[in-house]
């Protein structure tokens, strides 16, 4: 049974609160569901794999009887009771509550009294004056509810970050791996270039039975409507909406011709655009069904991997991540296209967190899961003490996990473990410019990384200066997260960012590329202009929590989006030589 998500287990606690009340149950039960459902969005942890394992976490909100349920759609991807409200109260009803004006209350009132349950329906029953029907509802209130109705419509569709893109597609290639003649599922789209946030969920489904895939996936659960208009969309291919979700757009294709299919729906379409300017001087036109004669419409010629597309094309392959017409096909038609950086490349992992600071596991538990990931060594950087919300280390706390380190690292040698543990830190610059820990302290670690995480309202010059101490000091090693931004949530720090790039690549100090998924930070775009500009890169989980290794995947993707190669990456490097270049302006 595949784990759900833990955007998928709050979905499903939104969605019990949201039908409690509609059907006009009590407010503090109503009130319990959505409190679990803000636990469980904002937590960190994989919560499902946690009931699982059989170490529930502590959630603020989650009392007996919710932890029961979290249990059962741990062990078993289900909910009876939230199966019980949905004969009650159909998912569609639920959607109603997206229109603004429009509360739980009405919409129960529409859907038993008028049978209004979906936003079609609505809209319908507005425009045709049927609301006023409706105890409570005037003229007024119906003109309302259509002006929300157009705001809502009107909105852009709501964007996910990569982590979040990833749960969904993990649920839906879960249901349908198993539907009949299903050969591979592959997400395409911005997802599988990478992109750092995305809109709709592009999937396409190589299989000799398209029927059996599309049926399965209309009658998935999670589903609140099949087509932008109720319908499918034809016999190869259908969009759907999720409950809580983002809309799906699912592809069937047959083995045999899946190389064009898998071009044309990756995109994006600046870069198709080039590769049908290509075929066309070739005498060709490009689909996703393949190649069509330009002279004779009835000459076609298909591939099954994009490979052989590119390779008609007189192109090399050109990876996912790199197909945004920013100057591949050039370099493609040159024979300089860079060879990527890769997950299985990185030997360490640069900026990692314990219970020291504001980590939640132990030093030993955080290294184990390093050498199960495939490193062979781990920077620790808990934060430094100035930074007391996240229980930053003063120097008599530093010395004290110096000690643990040490006595891991001996452990590892008596075993004969290929693993390191470094003693860093997370350095951070104060709101009045310093570096939180004296020179002396500074040089005793083997890795410092530097961030700034207060003061960011600063003006540029005041937060360049910033940087500028942390940069032109020699004991600091790597820049973390140099933007600081949350996606979504949090802005960037307003930098010179051409003075910041110049002054890294001068003064030697590596560049990271976060990965977590809230921060990917540099994003590509900043990446490649600081390869541009010289600068040298790590690539970091910044865990706080096992799973957060994952981390990894996510930063190698901004990275090979940037163009960067393994000799861009220091540690991809082994251990002595990452120490020496990493450390070689000191």
């Amino acid at each position: 049974m595949p784990l759900l998500g833990n955007d998928e287990l709050a979905r499903i606690f939104y969605e019990i609160g949201d039908m409690l009340e509609i059907q006009g149950d009590l407010p503090f039960k109503v009130g319990a569901y959505r409190r679990a459902a803000e636990s469980i969005a904002h937590s960190p942890l994989d919560i499902a794999r946690a009931y699982r394992e059989g170490r529930p976490p502590r959630l603020p909100g989650v009392g007996k009887a919710i932890d029961e349920k979290l249990e059962e759609l741990a062990d078993t991807g289900r909910l009876r009771y939230h199966e019980r409200l949905r004969r009650d109260v159909p998912p569609s009803v639920v959607t109603l509550l997206q229109v603004p004006g429009l509360g739980p209350r009405t919409a129960g009132d529409l859907y038993r009294q008028a049978g209004i349950d979906s936003l079609d329906a609505l809209e319908a029953a507005a425009r045709a004056g049927q609301l006023r029907e409706v105890k409570g509802i005037s003229a007024k209130t119906e003109a309302r509810l259509l002006e929300g109705l157009k705001a809502l419509r009107a909105r852009p569709p709501k964007r996910m970050r990569l982590g979040q893109a990833q749960e969904v597609i993990d649920l839906v290639t879960g249901s349908l791996r198993n539907a009949p003649g299903v050969k591979a599922i592959i997400p395409a789209g911005s997802y599988r270039r990478r992109r750092e946030t995305i809109a709709d969920i592009d999937l396409l489904v190589e299989t000799d039975d398209p029927a059996a895939a599309i049926d399965k996936l209309h009658h998935s659960p999670w589903i609140e409507r099949v087509g932008n208009g109720g319908r499918a969309t034809g016999g190869t291919r259908t969009s759907v909406q999720m409950t809580r979700g983002p809309q799906i757009d699912l592809m069937t294709m047959p083995s045999d011709v899946a190389g064009t299919y898998l071009i044309h729906f990756t995109g994006s379409a600046a870069h198709n655009v080039r590769l049908r300017e290509i075929a066309r001087d070739r005498g060709w036109s490009l689909s996703e069904h393949g190649f069509t004669s330009v002279q004779d419409e009835a000459k076609r010629v298909t591939f099954a991997t994009e490979r052989e597309v590119y390779e008609f094309l007189g192109l090399p392959f050109i990876d996912p991540e790199l197909r945004e017409d920013r100057g591949e096909i050039e370099a493609a038609k040159a024979g300089k296209l860079p060879n990527l950086v890769t997950r299985s490349d990185l030997q360490g992992d640069c900026h990692t967190h314990s219970d020291w600071s504001d980590g939640h596991f132990t030093i030993e538990q955080m290294a184990a899961e390093a050498r199960q990931r495939g490193l062979h060594y781990q920077v620790l950087t808990d934060h430094t003490q100035s930074l007391t919300i996240a229980n930053g280390l003063t120097p008599q706390r530093v010395e004290q996990e110096r000690r643990v380190i040490g006595e891991l690292n001996e452990s590892f040698a008596r075993d004969g473990l290929d693993f390191r543990l470094l003693h860093g830190c997370e350095l951070e610059i104060t709101v009045d410019g310093r570096l939180d820990y004296e020179d002396a302290l500074l040089a005793s670690f083997d890795v410092v990384v530097c961030s700034l995480h207060v003061g960011r309202r600063q003006p540029r010059a005041q937060l360049m200066e910033r940087y500028r101490t942390a940069l032109r000091n020699p004991n600091v090693d790597i820049i973390a997260h140099p933007s600081g931004r949350k996606i979504g949530i949090r802005d960037d720090l307003d930098l010179d960012w051409d003075a910041f790039y110049r002054e890294a690549a001068e003064t030697r100090t590596v560049l990271e590329l976060n990965g977590e998924t809230e921060r990917l930070d540099l994003d590509d775009r900043r990446a490649r202009a600081a390869l541009d500009a010289g600068n040298r890169f790590v690539v970091d989980s910044d865990a706080h929590y096992l799973v957060e290794f994952d981390n990894l995947d996510w930063g190698i993707s901004q990275a090979r989006r940037a163009w960067l190669e393994p000799g861009n990456v220091l540690n991809t490097l082994p251990l002595g030589d990452f120490l020496t270049q990493v450390t070689d302006h000191r």
